[in-house]
């Protein structure tokens, strides 16, 4: 991957390419920005114009290339080491580098696994940053998500983000740079990736994907600069019809109080998958947002929804109003909480939908 190939980001690849110029590469940097906006090819493109390109460092092959990403225990009795989705992970960059954590998740063969950074994969990146350089130039270990990182590995890699051999170069790719520990944050240099705009994903979308230019623009508006997202959204029509499927009917059941068949909603939606409900609840945040906006009019330049979802907003937004927007995008948010805590989501969903039949009364 070149720097041509990444979606704008202008002043972060000239500052990126200004101190690779003059001499001044950080041994560790930290790249963070919102998913889909890019730091993470970014960072791989740095990583090969680092290692001086070639064939090797375009298929990610690089023998003084390193990568340590969130994983699952195969086996419960051994550890398990990021060497072991090496080549899922370098499948994933150069299939579809504009990616997130659902994506991984899938490529990966994660299912309902929850991913982190091992404590043991401390002890492997110690080990690949201690030998000499294969080379004889730089050494580079790419972290991506190092909010994922258990604390134990975090702080067993103190001492070498500080001090790390010569020519060695750590390149850390976060989405929520306040989770990641304090003591790793103080020891990287920070540069933040802003989200892409509209017109940006936009011109991605027609000249890279050859989407044509109003379905380009109407997945631009609603994917709020996350090429993820959009990305997302060209290939997965279906599950959309699927989550608008199922918020309809939640809405249609608490309207008429069907507690029985509620239940069994709250049932069908908990076996989606643990990434798979937060794609849900994310939707079910859209959905009212959107259903609120509509009734202040001007569809067409503040609504971003399809042409299903506008047809149905036409009888349900008056039920979005000012006295329980609110509410339901509170208890979303808390449903969303719970689901990341591991609550059974059986009991977050049904606890939801009953609040649904207050809430969705209240116009």
């Amino acid at each position: 991957m070149t720097f041509d190939q990444i979606i704008a980001q202008e002043t972060v690849k000239q500052r990126l390419l200004e101190e690779l110029q003059q001499g001044r590469v950080p041994h560790a940097l930290m790249l963070y920005g919102p998913e889909g906006c890019g730091a993470l090819p970014i960072a791989v493109a740095y990583a090969q114009r680092l290692l001086g390109g070639g064939v090797m460092a375009e298929k990610l092959q690089h023998p003084d290339l390193h990568f340590a990403f969130p994983i699952y225990k195969k086996k419960s009795d051994k550890p398990t080491y990021c060497d072991e989705f090496l080549k899922e992970w370098r499948e994933q960059l150069l299939t579809r580098p504009y990616f997130g954590m659902s994506e991984w998740m899938e490529m990966s063969g994660a299912e309902n696994q929850q991913l982190v950074i091992y404590a043991n994969e401390s002890e492997a990146i110690i080990r690949k940053l201690s030998l000499k350089s294969s080379q004889g130039g730089y050494k580079i270990m790419l972290i991506w998500l190092p909010e994922k990182m258990n604390t134990e590995c975090a702080n067993k890699l103190l001492k070498l983000l500080e001090e790390p051999p010569a020519q060695t170069v750590f390149l850390l790719v976060s989405e929520q740079p306040d989770k990641v520990l304090q003591t790793v944050r103080s020891r990287t240099q920070m540069l933040a990736v802003p989200r892409l705009t509209g017109q940006e994903v936009e011109q991605a979308l027609i000249e890279r994907y050859s989407i044509l230019p109003a379905e380009a623009k109407r997945i631009a508006r609603s994917c709020n600069g996350n090429m993820a997202q959009a990305l997302r959204t060209i290939t997965s029509d279906a599950e959309g019809e699927f989550f608008f499927d199922m918020f309809v009917e939640l809405m249609r059941l608490s309207y008429a109080r069907k507690v029985k068949e509620m239940k069994l909603w709250s049932e069908r939606v908990a076996g989606m998958g643990r990434e798979r409900i937060k794609a849900f609840l994310d939707y079910c945040q859209k959905m009212v947002r959107e259903n609120f906006i509509y009734n202040f009019g001007h569809q067409s330049e503040l609504n971003y929804m399809t042409e299903q979802e506008s047809q149905f907003a036409v009888k349900f937004a008056p039920f979005i109003n000012e006295r329980n927007v609110i509410g339901i995008m509170d208890e979303l948010s808390l449903a969303q909480r719970d689901i990341a805590q591991n609550t059974n989501a059986k009991i977050v969903f049904f606890d939801f939908a009953l609040k649904m039949i207050v809430l969705i009364k209240n116009r």
